[in-house]
């Protein structure tokens, strides 16, 4: 999700500000004195404030999603604030349709609870003529809590539009998952959503509304890739890791240098790498340091050149997996997975570009773990393609 700066952990879920976030801020700060207007700095103020209490309730709305999910024991990475509102980033949607359904409503339900406070002591503060400005009103004379309870009730209407990625989508696919598998009534959600999408495009091409248009863009690309990750799911289980691990890799040592990871990235057709304390064994799990994407060695490349050591530039590991594990596993690791893995190695918070497997070394302990393989995005999605073919040539 890029770069982004942690506010502050509430209920063991950190909350995360992207760093666009601040674009945000900085423009309704300064556009009215782009303006020339004759009150910018009252009007710049304020018009932060309320984007911060608009985004206070965002955060409530993903929370509300966060401690849903965690009833049915899926955990919250973290909860991230972007300039077009908040993700909370799960580990995973549950697949009982009636536990994704209060999944998905439990947003929306705070957006309501919020507006039903608000709504009351607006009315006795404010006066029900609040909730009606007159033509022309600007910030200043808007009064600030009906609008807030105004952005409330638009959330939750908002979100419950059947369309990935909003939360309508999922509350239909949990529906239509009553009467039918999961993998057809996702793919009937996302054909609904892209078919909302294409009417909001020309709905904003006929009013000459760009807004419209890019919520089109960002609803229908969003239900394309809700129904992708759905199909890959549907396409990985009952198998194991064992069934898509690379067998035949390399590894580094902190020590090396990245001229020595250049030359392994050159000479071979691996991409990623793990990276094993220095003195370890090749194969010695229980040493992982952390790994060496493609990405991250072009970039250390760049910044401290070829005698720069492998240990600078590596990155954190993703929790080790067994090659009996379910496949599934590894892929929510690889996405940025929580649950601590049989390596020992912390957990990482972001996306990783590949899973390691261990298994028990032989042994009288059996404590020792041995590194036997690993897992990219890339080797599962070949293994996609290939069953998906095969699929296909049994029809």
């Amino acid at each position: 999700m890029g770069p982004s700066l942690k506010l502050l952990t509430v209920a063991g879920i950190p909350v995360r500000v992207h760093w666009t976030f601040f674009l945000l801020l900085g423009w309704f700060l300064l556009s009215p004195f782009v303006r020339g207007s004759e009150h910018a700095l009252a009007e710049g103020l304020r018009s932060t404030a309320f984007v911060l209490a608009v985004f206070a309730c965002v955060v409530l709305h993903e929370f509300g999603h966060a401690l849903a999910a965690r009833t049915f024991g899926v955990r919250t990475r973290d909860v991230t604030l972007l300039p077009i509102g908040g993700v909370a980033r799960l580990e995973r949607m549950p697949e009982r349709p009636g536990q994704e359904l209060i999944v998905a409503l439990a947003g929306p339900a705070v957006n309501v609870l919020l507006a039903i406070v608000m709504v009351p002591l607006a009315l006795v503060l404010n006066g029900p003529e609040a909730f009606l400005p007159a033509p022309g009103a600007t910030i200043l004379n808007i009064p600030f809590l009906p609008a807030l309870a105004s952005i409330n009730v638009f959330l939750a209407v908002f979100n419950l539009v059947p369309a990935f990625p909003m939360d309508g989508g999922r509350v239909l696919r949990a529906v239509l998952a009553m009467t039918m598998s999961r993998a057809r009534a996702t793919s009937v959600a996302a054909g609904v959503g892209q078919a909302l999408a294409i009417g909001f495009a020309l709905l904003g091409l006929v009013a000459g509304n760009v807004l419209l248009m890019l919520v089109a863009v960002f609803v229908f690309l969003g239900a394309g890739a809700e129904a992708q990750a759905t199909r890959t799911t549907e396409a990985l289980r009952g198998m194991t890791v064992a069934d898509a691990m690379v067998r035949r890799f390399r590894v580094l040592h902190e020590s090396d240098t990245l001229r020595e990871a250049a030359d392994e990235l050159i000479s071979g057709e691996q991409h990623d790498f793990p990276v094993l304390r220095d003195g370890a064994a090749d194969d010695d799990a229980g040493a992982l340091a952390g790994v060496l994407p493609r990405a991250g060695l072009i970039r250390a490349l760049a910044n401290g050149g070829l005698a720069a050591r492998v240990g600078d530039a590596m990155e954190p590991s993703c929790p080790a997996v067994r090659p009996d594990d379910p496949l599934e596993r590894a892929l929510e690791l690889s996405r940025g997975g929580a649950a601590s893995g049989p390596g020992g190695v912390p957990p990482s918070r972001t996306s990783c570009s590949l899973v390691p497997v261990a298994e028990p070394a032989a042994g009288p302990s059996g404590a020792q773990l041995r590194l036997v393989g690993m897992v990219t995005s890339e080797n599962v999605m070949e293994l996609v393609a290939v069953r998906s073919a095969l699929r296909s040539r049994a029809r």
